[in-house]
């Protein structure tokens, strides 16, 4: 079954705010723990997350996570020029959404 474009469009904008979220995180921790997780580790937590998202999302929405991503596959044409804009807007939105307290 092929993914609706709104199901693409929440994969994208739930991606991209996990993605913010925790690699944020890390630098958050890492800051007030006085480097305790250092740059290696923020760098290993964006990796991993992204490598999560990627298995978690990829079936459904390609996980672009990435507005840049969306962009080059349209230059490329690997991607419809026609939901660029709805991806870039997910895309952007996402990472807005205000954290959990």
């Amino acid at each position: 079954m092929i993914p609706s474009l709104a199901q693409r469009l929440a994969a994208e904008f739930i991606g991209t705010f996990i993605l913010i979220f925790a690699g944020t995180g890390a630098i958050v921790v890492n800051h007030e723990s006085h480097g305790a997780i250092t740059h290696a580790g923020i760098a290993l937590t964006f990796g991993l997350v992204v490598t999560a998202l990627i298995h978690t999302f990829g079936d459904v929405s390609g996980a672009h996570l990435n507005p840049a991503v969306t962009c080059g596959l349209v230059a490329a044409r690997r991607f419809s020029t026609r939901d660029a804009a709805p991806y870039i807007a997910a895309q952007c939105g996402g990472p807005c959404l205000p954290a959990p307290r």
